[in-house]
């Protein structure tokens, strides 16, 4: 990895879900044997940065206790309808992350994919939705991770329109510091501190010519 980049690193839920999950959202759910041993595994690294998806309460319970037993710090992706709502963080608990040195940003109101939304629906999630995580926390709220990893250029030149900072995916490739669209990798099932340190260090060229070829094929379909 070269000097100029860094490694964006995302967790989903951590331990076991307390409200009923989306199909396919299992297997973004890991244990916190897992999760403490990414932990241990970046922090070694030049320069991560973490995040957290969905706002689940297990980003309260299990992973603010992670980071800062670490001197860690991350960013927590909330969806805005689920706020007070079983298994999602509380307001008490978005203003303890808040207070702890955390940052907040928006994953839109509802977990959906943000492409071919129709004008009403764009303005609910783009504007509504940091609006209402914004209220809680008392914090602007200028970040956004696309749910799903889904997005196209209609996508990012909305949310460009609404003055995002920066724009999270998960397109499982390195960043450079400064862009204002910030690929990630999300930690699955069956992941490990070996597994993701080979992939982002070892991979074949093919490997990561292959991903960022995607990731040119969504900014632009």
């Amino acid at each position: 990895m070269a000097e100029n980049q860094i490694v964006n690193v995302c967790f989903h839920g951590i331990g076991t879900p307390d409200r009923e999950l989306e199909p396919g959202e299992d297997k973004y759910w890991i244990s916190t044997e897992l999760f403490h041993e990414i932990l241990d595994e970046v922090k070694t690294w030049p320069s991560v940065r973490i995040s957290f998806d969905d706002g689940n309460a297990s980003d309260a319970e299990i992973g603010l206790p992670g980071l800062v037993e670490r001197n860690l710090t991350g960013d927590f992706f909330m969806v805005a309808d689920r706020i007070d709502k079983r298994g999602s963080l509380s307001r008490d608990q978005l203003r303890q992350l808040r207070d702890t040195g955390m940052r907040i940003g928006s994953h839109g109101m509802h977990h959906r994919s943000w492409r071919g939304l129709d004008p009403a629906t764009r303005a609910a999630e783009f504007v509504a939705a940091r609006k209402r995580i914004a209220s809680v926390t008392g914090t602007a709220v200028d970040e956004v991770a696309c749910p799903l990893g889904a997005y196209d250029r209609q996508v990012l030149g909305a949310l460009r329109a609404q003055g995002y900072r920066r724009v999270y995916t998960s397109d499982r490739r390195v960043a450079r510091p400064d862009s204002w669209l910030q690929p990630r990798y999300s930690i699955c099932k069956g992941d490990s501190a070996e597994k993701l340190r080979a992939e982002v260090f070892h991979s074949a060229p093919t490997h990561r010519l292959r991903n960022s070829a995607a990731a040119v094929v969504k900014r632009w379909r």
